[in-house]
C-alpha cells in the first residue's frame, strides 16, 4: 500500500462442492437466479498466501529476485488454470522502472458475441516493500501477507473460478501489478498502455488488504464509496451487508492511494479497491511481523466465496449497471 502520512503514519494502497454461490444475471428485465456449484477451500487459499508471503521471497520488492519468484508463481498458476496471456506472454514489463520489473496480467475471453468487447478488471498488486535495514527482533523480511499477497490470493482464486465455470459473457483481464509500492508506478504504465490501444474498461475491481475481519456489520468496504454506485450493486448482487461506508476511508482519501486510481484518472470509469483493513484490526502494516501466521484463512476464505456472486454479475449483466456518481 502507499504511504499516506498523518498524525499517525499508514501505508494504504501502499473445486466444486454441494454448496451453492448464487449469482444474478438479468434476463427480460427480470432479475434470475443463477447457482453455481463451486467453493473456495482454506487449503487452496493458504497455499497460494503461504508461499506468497514466504521468506524465499524476501518481502517481493521490485526489482529484486523475491519479485521474479512471485511473478514466475503467479505465472505458473494461470498455466495451470488455463488462464491465456493477454499479450504475447503473462509479462507487462513495466516502463515506468528502473530495474527490470513486470506485471503479470492474465485474461478470460468473454462469451457474448457483444459483450465480450467489454472488460472488468480484477487486479491486486503482489509487490511488497522488501527487507528491513535495521529488523526486528532479528526479522529482516516483510513478507507483505496483508499487503498485499492477501489481495492477490482472491483475484488469483477469481481467477481460477472464472476458467472452472467459464461464466463470463464480458471478458475479464485478471492483473498482479508490480511497483505499487513504488508510487503505482505498474499500474500507471499498464492504464497508459491500455488507453493508447483503444481498450473498453467497464470497470475495475482492485483488492487490497483482506487477510484480517473487521468488527463492523458489513464484510468489507470500498475506496471512493460515493464516486460509483458499486457498493449498492455489490450488495444487491450477493444479497447481503456485504459492503458498508468507512469513514476514515473517504478522510484518507484511499481513492486515490491504490492501482484503482491509475485506471479512474484515465479513463473515469468506476475503478474502486476493496479492503478489510480498518486501521483498527491490524497493527504490523509494512512491518516484518506482517506474515502468514498473522492472517485469517476461514475469514479470506469466505470473503472470495462472497464476493463471487458480485464478480459474475460484473461480467455478465446485458447493461453497464455499475455507473459513476460524481
Amino acid at each position: 500500500m502507499k504511504k499516506v502520512f498523518l498524525s499517525l503514519s499508514f501505508v494504504f494502497f501502499g473445486c466444486l462442492s454441494a454448496s451453492s454461490v448464487i449469482a444474478q444475471t438479468a434476463s427480460n428485465a427480470q432479475l434470475k437466479i443463477v447457482e453455481a456449484e463451486y467453493k473456495v477451500t482454506e487449503n487452496d487459499v493458504a497455499e497460494t498466501l503461504k508461499y506468497l508471503a514466504s521468506d524465499e521471497l524476501e518481502g517481493r520488492e521490485t526489482g529484486k529476485a523475491g519479485m521474479v519468484k512471485a511473478a514466475d508463481y503467479l505465472e505458473q498458476f494461470f498455466k495451470n488454470n488455463n488462464v491465456k496471456p493477454y499479450f504475447k506472454s503473462y509479462r507487462d514489463t513495466l516502463s515506468t522502472f528502473k530495474e527490470p520489473a513486470f506485471n503479470i496480467v492474465g485474461f478470460i475471453e468473454g462469451s457474448d458475441a457483444v459483450l465480450k468487447n467489454e472488460f472488468i478488471i480484477l487486479s491486486a498488486h503482489y509487490d511488497h516493500i522488501g527487507l528491513e535495514k535495521k529488523g526486528v527482533n532479528g526479522d529482516f523480511i516483510n513478507n507483505g501477507a496483508n499487503d498485499d499477497a492477501s489481495g492477490t490470493t482472491a483475484v488469483a482464486e477469481m481467477a481460477k473460478y472464472f476458467s472452472i465455470t467459464k461464466n463470463n459473457k464480458r471478458s475479464i483481464l485478471f492483473v498482479f501489478f508490480a511497483g505499487e509500492e513504488k508510487g503505482l508506478l505498474g499500474s500507471k504504465h499498464l492504464a497508459k498502455k491500455l488507453k493508447a490501444q483503444d481498450f473498453k474498461l467497464y470497470t475495475q475491481f482492485n483488492i487490497e488488504m483482506i487477510g484480517v475481519p473487521m468488527k463492523r456489520d458489513y464484510l468489507a468496504y470500498i475506496t471512493g464509496f460515493d464516486k460509483s454506485n458499486m457498493a449498492d450493486k455489490i450488495n444487491g448482487y450477493t444479497g447481503k451487508n456485504t459492503i458498508g461506508f468507512l469513514p476514515k476511508e473517504a478522510e484518507y482519501k484511499l481513492f486515490y492511494r491504490s492501482d484503482n486510481y491509475s485506471f479512474y484518472e484515465l479513463f473515469k470509469v468506476p475503478c474502486q479497491s476493496v479492503s478489510t483493513f480498518d486501521f483498527e484490526n491490524f497493527e504490523f502494516y509494512h512491518h516484518v511481523s506482517d506474515d502468514f501466521k498473522a492472517m485469517d484463512i476461514p475469514h479470506m476464505t469466505s470473503f472470495i466465496q462472497e464476493l463471487l456472486p458480485a464478480v459474475t454479475q460484473m461480467a455478465n449483466s446485458p447493461t453497464q449497471e455499475i455507473i459513476m456518481l460524481k
